[in-house]
């Protein structure tokens, strides 16, 4: 109760941030049935509307020079999509909003060459205009890490990290776990978590549903909201205010 009416009163020094989980972008007449993965293009202009209009996009690395900032709402696409560059970063454009786009970057490199890629290319990547977009981490491989041994989990996340290097794409090191999976049995979520911290990774973010507070209490259990091809705007209203859809 103390800790609800300190947030109430805004006297407390953590504050809400709503982060949005976004994967592909396409007008709806290329969307395939039952797609859940996919936001009809006038869909997401009409969520970015709504956001323009009662929060305000930063990057995850903004947050620390931004911690007085109200209604903090962090946009998160996974993956690399080329259709996020060819739908979804005019419109970040044009309403003046930013983004976080998560790379993995072994299904970019295996996508390059493809005459009918599903990816950007590093060249895209790099391309972007930082002032609407943020690059961070998504895995190399994108394996479950749940799934997986430490040590290559481990490997998978410093591959990572070396590619973008590599190819000169500035990014935040932050991690979103592919699946939104990542080891969870004691001692083994202690080694793994370890690793994150290795690695110099200053948040990692899973699905979870729900709206975060920053500073993070649990930095590397990050909860993102999951915004679905399906979503209504009602629904999608509903999930910003409460992080869920059920009480």
């Amino acid at each position: 109760m103390f800790k609800f009416v300190k947030r109430t009163l805004g006297f407390s020094k953590t504050e809400s941030v709503r982060i949005l989980m976004y994967h592909k972008v396409l007008p709806e007449r290329e969307i395939p049935s039952k797609d859940s993965l996919t936001v009809s293009v006038e869909n997401l202009e009409k969520q970015l509307q709504y956001v323009k209009n009662n929060y305000n996009t930063l990057f995850f690395n903004d947050l620390n020079s931004n911690s007085d900032l109200k209604h903090k709402l962090i946009l998160t696409f996974d993956d690399g999509y080329l259709n996020n560059l060819q739908y979804m970063v005019p419109l970040l454009e044009k309403y003046q909003l930013k983004a976080t786009i998560f790379i993995p970057t072994g299904l970019i490199q295996n996508d390059e060459n493809n005459q009918n890629r599903d990816m950007m290319t590093f060249d895209e990547i790099r391309s972007l205009n930082p002032q609407y977009v943020e690059i961070a981490l998504h895995s190399h491989t994108h394996k479950n890490y749940s799934q997986i041994s430490l040590q290559e989990a481990a490997d998978d996340l410093h591959q990572n990290i070396r590619t973008l290097e590599e190819k000169e794409i500035p990014f935040t090191k932050v991690l979103a776990y592919p699946y939104g999976k990542f080891p969870k049995k004691g001692e083994q979520k202690k080694e793994f978590f370890s690793i994150l911290e290795k690695a110099g990774i200053t948040s990692a973010l899973r699905i979870g549903n729900n709206i975060s507070y920053f500073p993070w209490k649990n930095k590397f259990e990050i909860k993102r909201i999951d915004i679905k091809g399906g979503d209504s705007f009602d629904v999608f209203k509903w999930k910003l205010k409460l992080g869920k859809i059920k009480l």
